[in-house]
């Protein structure tokens, strides 16, 4: 059947024509036409099947990259444009999944994609949270978290009628389990999310995301990461990441039976991934089941190790998980005697306390578990795995010198450049031909063209349309005016110190202040955050109320606002992304060197052209290592002096605030008469306050330096010939960070599976 005739049947069922549905009806139609044919399709399939586990998947917006990926997505706009509405309209009908928040789960997304494109077999394994992190409302000049539920009755979910019983201390749980399709792109197969949810989920919250975190049995699966201020969210985080694996793990057991195969021969036909910390109970709960099986426990552990792998995400200690024996022992007392079992084994390997499983606080740390009983680790960028080999994991690493890898991450460009970005994708297949699109490496074709005018004319022309886009969706969207003739200065990512969204925020002060003197810019510089902080993140959040005080400050004053705006956009998510990344001139990359593990944002600002301003942090580095450094902007101290700087523990912000008067002023007008008239004092005190006192990520020692090196990239974007070659090479050479690269990776040196 052509998929016009599934649309229409789908129409016909809901008793309406196309010519007489509006766009709402529209897209549940479009979405069961689609999701009928998925469900037709076949996985991949392969002696040995992929489980990639991780807490949270932030897939997006599916119905374009659905069809996309399926080879309909002319045809569908071709059928809409007949009957008087596009695309675009249409799928503005679409909730997007609240099952993820930042580049953790942007990056699981984009290898599902990857995976399923390659025609590898391979699943995502993760929860159905109903109401995500939480949607972020920034009507009062601060965060406030209000749940952001998006599973309606027409719904990418597939209740696959199978479950699994989960076996908790207060007694076993229904695990049900719900698939999104993940199509390939134009290869007929069609992989799996692998969704677990309970079968009575807790309504939302009136108000807020406070909720009884007490109630397992509802409550488990309502928020990704809920608040872990207090020892009852610290539990429930445990019962999520329990429940995921548990469930997980068991079908994994299942299938490989299904596939005919006794459970002692799991490494030989699965490989089990580990996407940060967040599923490591997955190798106690499979030596579990295993041992159930009959399975001894020294060969289970072996089994387990030759079959799991772990990416570690993070140098950051916060981020390294560890949970008290005392929370395994209440929520899964079935797998505390055999982490303790995991515990000696490792001991006997060597390497003492500092690897050890357990601590003398009886503590489990996760990270250690992971590396020890995975048989490969590896690093998001290389010099994040420099650095866990040579100083973070130093002592794992001289356990294991074979077990450390690095795979730099990727970004799927179906997504982020071909769905996002139509005319730029178009404009180079025009000028190299369509192979790129399966092989991002041929974006490299376009550097012969960096003579051609024609080619470096359509650039700049597409990113000023791409900015008449954004600077309209931004009005219909958040009611927000901005001057698209305007440098666009965008830093959007999770809100977190590191990533040092207040050195921009004193930037914005500095250049306050300079154009209240009378330094105008060459032109108008428009200045786009988009972040959410953690709800218990305090600093987090008061940096976001600080960027808002100042957004209103400068468009309250009419001498500074015809040259500076700065725009916060509320409850950024991929869609939001997919408006953003386009539009950029230049890409915000400026955390703190040595803190970053990777970075994906970077990727996808380069992959459309725009230009790294940054430090040499995560991927930045091999950003800078392939376009050259006449095409980024870098500054900051290097990794080696930052983690000089945290060994020696002789970094001083107050030392920095007295021999620089010009940056001193920028600090404290932070808690001027002016400043607090448009915020909220408490906030803008606290940050201040943390700047002198502690500024843990020094944000004050690279700030003279940042607005150096930011006001020469803003004076070379006026030589709109150069300013375009720096464009035509950052696109040529991003191919190198297709996650399609970054799985194959996987597959030849861990996975195994092609």
């Amino acid at each position: 059947m052509d998929f016009e005739s599934r649309l229409n049947d789908a129409l016909a069922d809901m008793g309406l024509t196309l010519d007489e549905a509006g766009d709402a009806q529209i897209f549940c139609a479009l979405l069961r036409a689609t999701r009928d044919l998925e469900l037709e399709m076949r996985p991949a399939t392969g002696e040995r099947k992929l489980y990639y586990f991780s807490a949270e998947f932030l897939v997006g917006r599916l119905l374009r990259s659905n069809l996309m990926n399926l080879g309909l997505l002319d045809e569908v706009e071709g059928i809409l444009a007949a009957h008087g509405t596009t695309l675009a309209r249409v799928e503005d009908c679409e909730p997007e999944p609240s099952l993820g928040n930042g580049g953790l789960g942007r990056l699981a997304a984009c290898f599902l994609d990857s995976i399923a494109s390659l025609g590898l077999a391979g699943d995502g394994v993760g929860l159905n949270y109903h109401y995500g992190l939480f949607r972020q409302d920034l009507a009062d000049g601060v965060q406030r978290e209000e749940p952001n539920p998006w599973i309606e009755p027409e719904s990418w979910l597939i209740d696959t009628g199978r479950s699994f019983s989960v076996p908790f201390g207060f007694g076993d749980l229904e695990a049900r389990m719900f698939d999104i399709e993940v199509p390939g792109y134009k290869n007929d197969t069609v992989n799996r999310l692998h969704l677990f949810d309970v079968p009575e989920p807790a309504a939302a919250p009136e108000h807020g995301i406070g909720f009884d975190k007490g109630d397992v049995a509802h409550s488990l699966t309502s928020f990704l990461y809920p608040d872990d201020s207090d020892e009852a969210g610290r539990l429930l985080r445990v019962y999520q990441q329990y429940f995921m694996v548990s469930a997980g793990a068991q079908l994994i057991l299942a299938e490989l039976e299904e596939r005919g195969f006794a459970p002692e021969e799991l490494d030989a036909h699965v490989a089990v991934h580990i996407n940060d910390t967040h599923p490591s109970m997955v190798i106690p709960e499979l030596v579990r089941l295993l041992m159930e099986r009959g399975v001894s426990f020294e060969d289970a552990a072996g089994i387990v190790e030759r079959t799991c792998a772990y990416t570690n995400h993070t140098i950051l200690a916060e981020a390294l998980e560890t949970w008290p024996m005392r929370f395994i022992e209440q929520v899964a007392p079935g797998i505390a005697p055999i982490i303790r079992r995991l515990d000696a084994l490792a001991r006997e390997r060597g390497g003492g306390d500092a690897v050890a499983v357990v601590d003398g606080g009886d503590v489990v740390h996760m990270a250690n578990m992971d590396v020890h009983f995975s048989h490969a680790v590896n690093g998001v960028a290389a010099l994040h795995t420099q650095i866990l080999v040579t100083s973070e994991m130093r002592p794992f690493a001289e356990l294991y010198p074979g077990k450390f890898t690095n795979k730099t991450n990727g970004i799927t460009f179906r997504r982020w450049l071909m769905g996002c970005n139509r005319p730029l994708a178009d404009h180079i297949t025009s000028a190299i031909g369509d192979a790129w699109e399966r092989d991002a490496s041929r974006l490299e074709d376009l550097l012969p063209l960096a003579g051609d005018t024609s080619f470096a004319r359509g650039l700049l022309d597409i990113k000023r349309d791409a900015k008449r886009g954004l600077a309209e969706w931004l009005r219909s969207s958040q009611g927000i005016e901005v001057d698209p003739d305007s440098v666009f200065d965008i830093q959007v990512k999770r809100m977190h110190q590191y990533k040092r969204q207040q050195m921009n925020a004193l930037y914005a002060i500095w250049k306050y202040l300079q154009i209240k003197r009378g330094n105008v810019p060459n032109r108008p510089v428009t200045m786009i955050f988009g972040a959410k902080a953690a709800p218990a993140y305090t600093l987090a959040k008061d940096t976001i109320a600080l960027l808002l005080a100042l957004s209103r400050l400068i468009a309250d004053d009419e001498q500074v606002s015809p040259w500076l705006r700065l725009v916060f956009v509320e409850n950024y998510n991929v869609t939001a992304a997919e408006h953003l990344i386009p539009a950029a001139d230049v890409s915000e990359q400026i955390s703190l060197a040595s803190k970053e593990a990777s970075g994906t944002s970077n990727m996808k600002f380069m992959a459309n052209g725009a230009v790294t301003l940054g430090t040499l942090d995560g991927a930045n580095v091999e950003i800078a290592d392939l376009v050259g450094e006449g095409n980024i902007y870098l500054f900051g101290r290097s990794s080696e002096d930052v983690i000089g700087l945290y060994d020696r523990g002789d970094y001083r912000p107050w030392d920095v605030w007295l021999s620089d008067g010009e940056l001193a002023e920028a600090l404290d007008f932070i808690v001027s008469p002016e400043l607090l008239a448009h915020g909220d004092a408490g906030c803008l005190t606290r940050v201040y306050r943390d700047f002198l006192a502690k500024d843990y990520f020094m944000a004050l020692l690279d700030a003279r330096d940042y607005a150096s090196v930011k006001e020469r990239c803003l004076a070379d974007y006026e030589d709109r010939d150069a300013w375009a070659g720096k464009m035509l090479v950052n696109v040529a050479r991003s191919g190198f960070f297709s996650s399609d690269r970054t799985i194959r990776e996987y597959d030849r040196d861990i996975w195994h599976l092609a």
